[in-house]
C-alpha cells in the first residue's frame, strides 16, 4: 500500500510540475492543485486536506504578501509622482554607458545587502533601487531580473543566519561551513559573469571585452584578498576587526538616524510650505523614498510593514503638489491591484508547503506526506562521493517547486534523515548549499521570483527556463567540490 501511495505521489508531483514547466497549466492552479492531491495521495483525509492545506496554507504566506502590497503602494506612489521615471534618468547619467559594468556594480551590491538582509520586504526595497537602474541602460526586463537573483543568491550563500541552521541542525562550526560556502560563493559569481555576458549579447549590447576583461580580474583579486584575510588572519585579530566595525557601526547608525530625521523635517516643511506656492518640480528629497524603508529595517530593525508605512508618509510628504492626496490614495488601491497576480501565486505556495511540510497543530503523530517520505529517502542515500555527485546531480531538478531537495519545502525534514543515517553532515551541508543555487535562483515557486517577474512583466515560469541551465551547472560544479571535501 505504501509503495502505491509514494508511486502516486510522484507521479501527482512530476505530472504537475512538468505541466508548469512546459507551461501547459499555469501555477496560479497547478500549485493549489498539487497541494490538494499529494496529502489524499498519502492518505488524509479530503476534509483534513481542504482545512489544514488549502484553508491553513492560504494565509501561510500573510506576512509576505502584505509586504509586497505595501512594497507596491510604495513604488506606485513614486510612480504616478514622476520619481521613478526621473531616478531612472537620472541614474542613467550617473551609471554611463557600459551595462556590463552597472551589471556587475549592481550585483555586487545586492550581493553584499543580502549578506545580512533578508525577507521579500528588503527585496522589494533594493529592488525599487536598482532595477530602474539596469533597465535604464538597456537590459532586457528577463537580464535584469536574473541578474538580481544572483546577486541575491550570492549574498545569501554569505548569509550568517543561514549558517546557523547548518551549526544548530547539523552541529558544524562555522570553520567548516566557511570554506565550502567561499567556493560556492565563486562559483556563483563566476556563473553569473556568464550569464550577464550572455544575456546582454542577446539583449544586443556590443561588449567591450577588454573592459570586461579587466573587471571581471579585478573582482577575482577582490575575491582572493578576502579569502586570504579569512582563512589566514589569526581568529585574535578578526575579533579585533569585528570589534572596529561594530563600534564604527554605533556611530554610523546614529548618523543615520539624525539624517532621517532631518529628511522627514525638510519633507514636512516642504508639504506645508506648497500648498501656497504649489511648486511641480520634484522636490530633491523625493529620491529618498525607496531608501527610508531600506535605512530603517537594516540599522533600526523595524518591522517591514512598519517601515514600508514610513516610506509611504515620507514619499506623501516629499512629494507633494496640488492633488497630492488623490494621488496618494490612487497609489494606495492601485498598489494592491498591481501586485495581485504574485498574492495569488503566493496563496498557492502556502498550501503547497502545507502539503509537504503539514500543519503547525494538529499532528501529533507526524504528518502522513513526510512519514511516507521518509524511508523511501533512506534508500537513496550515497555511501561514497562519486554515487553524491550521481545521485544529487541528477535529482538537483527536485529543488524546485517545492520538491524533496527545496530547504523551504522538506529539504531540512531530509536533511534529518540523512543525518540519522550517518550521513557526513559536511555532506549534507554540501548539498543542501549546493543545490539549493537551483532553487534561490529559479523556483517559480519563490516569494521573491514571483514578485520580480511580476515587476518586471515576466512569466515566472519564463524566468525558469531562462536560469536553469545555469544553476544546475553551477549546482553540478558545487556537489563536486562537496565531494572531494567531505568524502
Amino acid at each position: 500500500m505504501e509503495n502505491l501511495q509514494l508511486l502516486l505521489f510522484f507521479i501527482i508531483f512530476l505530472a504537475t510540475a512538468l505541466a508548469m514547466f512546459f507551461r501547459l497549466i499555469p501555477a496560479l492552479l497547478a500549485l493549489p492543485l498539487m497541494a490538494f492531491l499529494i496529502p489524499l495521495a498519502a492518505g488524509v483525509s479530503v476534509n483534513d486536506t481542504i482545512h489544514y492545506v488549502i484553508g491553513e496554507g492560504a494565509i501561510k504566506l500573510h506576512n509576505a504578501y502584505t509586504v509586497a502590497i505595501f512594497g507596491s503602494m510604495l513604488s506606485i506612489l513614486l510612480q504616478k509622482t514622476g520619481v521613478a521615471q526621473s531616478f531612472i534618468k537620472k541614474g542613467a547619467e550617473l551609471a554611463g554607458d557600459n551595462p556590463f559594468i552597472i551589471a556587475i556594480i549592481m550585483i555586487a551590491l545586492i550581493a553584499m545587502l543580502f549578506t545580512t538582509l533578508g525577507g521579500l520586504g528588503a527585496i522589494i526595497m533594493v529592488a525599487t533601487i536598482v532595477l530602474p537602474i539596469m533597465s535604464s541602460v538597456g537590459m532586457g526586463s528577463m537580464t535584469v531580473v536574473g541578474i538580481f537573483l544572483f546577486g541575491l543568491s550570492m549574498g545569501g550563500i554569505l548569509n550568517a543566519g543561514n549558517w546557523a541552521v547548518y551549526v544548530d541542525v547539523m552541529g558544524l562550526s562555522v570553520a567548516e561551513i566557511r570554506p565550502f560556502a567561499l567556493t560556492v560563493f565563486g562559483i556563483t559569481f563566476i556563473t553569473s559573469m556568464i550569464y550577464i555576458g550572455i544575456q546582454l549579447y542577446r539583449d544586443g549590447h556590443d561588449l567591450n571585452l577588454k573592459k570586461i576583461f579587466i573587471v571581471f580580474s579585478l573582482f577575482i583579486i577582490m575575491l582572493i584578498l578576502i579569502a586570504v584575510v579569512i582563512f589566514v588572519l589569526p581568529q585574535k585579530d578578526l575579533d579585533q576587526v569585528k570589534t572596529i566595525i561594530n563600534a564604527t557601526g554605533e556611530v554610523f547608525k546614529w548618523f543615520i538616524a539624525v539624517i532621517i530625521m532631518l529628511l522627514f523635517s525638510l519633507s514636512a516643511l516642504h508639504m506645508f510650505g506648497i500648498k501656497k506656492h504649489n511648486i511641480q518640480h520634484i522636490y530633491w528629497t523625493a529620491y529618498f523614498s525607496p531608501l527610508i524603508p531600506l535605512f530603517l529595517i537594516l540599522f533600526f530593525d523595524m518591522n517591514f510593514i512598519a517601515a514600508f508605512i514610513s516610506g509611504l508618509l515620507f514619499g506623501f510628504m516629499a512629494t507633494y503638489k496640488k492633488g497630492g492626496m488623490n494621488t496618494f490614495i490612487r497609489s494606495v488601491l492601485e498598489g494592491g491591484g498591481v501586485v495581485m497576480p504574485a498574492v495569488v501565486l503566493m496563496f498557492g505556495i502556502g498550501m503547497l508547503l502545507n502539503a509537504i511540510m503539514g500543519p503547525s497543530q494538529g499532528w501529533s503523530d507526524g504528518w502522513p506526506v513526510l512519514n511516507l517520505l521518509q524511508p523511501f529517502l533512506m534508500k537513496i542515500i550515497p555511501t561514497n562521493g562519486w554515487m553524491f555527485v550521481l545521485i544529487f546531480a541528477l535529482l538537483a531538478p527536485l529543488a524546485l517547486y517545492r520538491g524533496p531537495l527545496n530547504v523551504w519545502g522538506m529539504g531540512y525534514g531530509l536533511a534529518a534523515v540523512f543525518l540519522a543515517s550517518g550521513m557526513n553532515p559536511g555532506a549534507v551541508m554540501g548539498l543542501l548549499m549546493s543545490v539549493g543555487q537551483i532553487q534561490g535562483i529559479s523556483d517559480p515557486t519563490n516569494t521573491h521570483n514571483v514578485w520580480l517577474a511580476n515587476e518586471m512583466q515576466q512569466d515566472v515560469q519564463k524566468v525558469l527556463w531562462n536560469t536553469i541551465p545555469y544553476t544546475w551547472s553551477l549546482s553540478v560544479i558545487a556537489l563536486i567540490v562537496a565531494a572531494l571535501m567531505f568524502f
